[in-house]
């Protein structure tokens, strides 16, 4: 596959040319340990690396043109130069361009949001393919295209992989995309070039305070997707949630609003709340579905108004949702037959642990005893885990602190962290087991008949990092097997 060097750089921004852009292409990359002869390398400035750095390098290697943002001082004969503003964002445009601009191709819908992004994502792709459309979804647990499962590393991957998956959902036939738009994404402009049918705004709170900063610059990033969506697109947010309307203030798109209390074009109300499910009203009509929670409500309210956005047909789409099951690893049960029962959640933040626990709370009532087995993430915010502990153990009847993935950290360190976060009487009712295994393990053996053992964090995770290396380790199989043995 080859492409001329002057068609590529039509949808960017070029400050100045140095050489011939009537050339061929062979290849696209901003990893210059990966370009060779005749290839484009974009230099890029990551938070690791600069790519500017290895210019030279890649001159070396007989590429045919370097896309960058400061022209390097020794100029090498047969190479083509191109001076850009922000080289991020035109990476993602010449990725665009050279898999022939495959969001065009399809309806391409974004979720953003601090939590409920995968379950939206997720349930929006199902729904489609109930409607009777071929489908992709791009997510932090799996991407799709059609019935094809491929693997994920990131919640949005890189512009050259973003936009090769796109393409291959356009030569598989798909008519709609799907896809989890994370703040990482939007601060590195990895889906600059898209074009979006329309975006969904789920809810925000704290999280990843280690690369953004602030909550405000994490706010903002969020805000960015929307006001990067054209007049012709639609934004639905959550209006109960108080950034959902900050978040439109500039964008062109067609704002829609959904909600569970306040009056909006979407609106949702919870009836009952069981384990295995709740009943609600979905504007006026009353349904049955396979979901648990207010949060979940949520999810289910924004998919029902992002599905009917993106013409489906509303009479289907209510008989639908009754169809539709849950994501992996979000508020997952397991049974034991003496009457445990288990829930894996992905919840990761403060504020969705609020949200399954009061969840789990409301069904098993006052007198029912919740155990939480929870720890954090290594190498990330500091500033969450003892917030984390904190509103684990009021809403909890026992805690234990454990390992989550620590990464390059010391897991003793991370709990300590978190238990900082505790008063005496919640220190009382806290056990530290830096084992996750051993943890839950405990929390099983501690349960009795009518209780509810939360185990959050990891969800669909089937690993834990420990100083760089992913080693299997999953807590719905290890739940499973457990509540077995009862």
């Amino acid at each position: 596959m080859t492409e001329k060097l002057s068609r590529l750089l039509s949808d960017i921004s070029v400050v100045e040319v140095i050489g011939d852009t009537d050339i061929n292409i062979v290849g696209i990359e901003s990893d210059s340990r990966k370009v060779g002869k005749g290839g484009l390398f974009v230099a890029v400035r990551g938070t690791q690396t600069d790519g500017h750095k290895y210019i030279p390098v890649v001159a070396s290697a007989h590429v045919a043109a370097i896309v960058c943002e400061e022209l390097p001082s020794a100029i090498e004969r047969g190479i083509t130069y191109i001076k850009v503003a922000d080289s991020a964002e035109a990476l993602g445009r010449l990725a665009s361009a050279w898999w022939g601009h495959p969001s065009r191709r399809l309806s391409l819908v974004g979720v953003t949001g601090t939590n409920g992004k995968t379950t939206t994502a997720t349930l929006l792709y199902e729904m489609a393919r109930l409607e009777g459309f071929k489908a992709g979804l791009l997510s932090t647990v799996c991407n799709y295209v059609c019935d094809e499962a491929i693997p994920t590393t990131h919640t949005t991957p890189d512009p050259l992989t973003l936009n090769a998956l796109l393409a291959r959902m356009v030569d598989a036939g798909c008519e709609y995309a799907f896809m989890e738009v994370s703040s990482h994404a939007m601060a590195q402009k990895r889906v600059a070039g898209l074009k979006f049918l329309g975006g969904i705004f789920t809810n925000l709170t704290r999280d990843h305070l280690d690369y953004h900063g602030t909550v405000e610059n994490y706010m903002n990033a969020k805000k960015a997707f929307f006001d990067m969506l054209p007049s012709d697109a639609f934004a639905l947010v959550n209006i109960d949630d108080k950034a959902g309307r900050y978040m439109v203030q500039n964008t062109k798109a067609k704002v829609f609003t959904y909600s569970l209390r306040s009056d909006a074009d979407y609106r949702g109300r919870v009836l009952e709340t069981r384990l295995d499910g709740t009943l609600m009203t979905l504007n006026g009509r009353e349904l049955e579905v396979r979901f648990t929670g207010r949060f979940n409500a949520y999810n289910l309210t924004g998919v029902y108004g992002a599905a009917i956005l993106s013409g489906f047909d509303p009479e289907e789409v209510i008989v639908n949702m009754s169809r539709l099951v849950p994501v992996a690893g979000r508020f997952q049960p397991f049974m034991s037959k003496t009457g445990v029962a288990a829930i894996v959640d992905y919840a990761h933040t403060p504020d969705a642990l609020v949200n399954v626990l009061d969840t789990i709370r409301e069904i098993v009532g006052p007198q029912g005893e919740i155990i939480t087995v929870v720890g954090a993430g290594g190498n990330r915010d500091h500033g969450k885990r003892p917030m984390m502990a904190q509103e684990a153990a009021c809403r909890s009847d026992q805690l234990i602190l454990t390992s989550d993935n620590p990464r390059f950290e010391d897991p003793e360190a991370i709990i300590a962290d978190m238990k900082a976060g505790l008063n005496a009487d919640e220190l009382s009712r806290t056990l530290c087991i830096t084992d996750r295994r051993e943890a839950i393990a405990r929390a099983v053996a501690m349960a009795k008949p009518g209780n509810v053992i939360l185990i959050a964090g990891k969800g669909h995770e089937p690993y834990q990092e420990v100083n760089g290396v992913r080693h299997h380790f999953d807590d719905r199989e290890v739940a499973a097997e457990l509540l077995s043995r009862l």
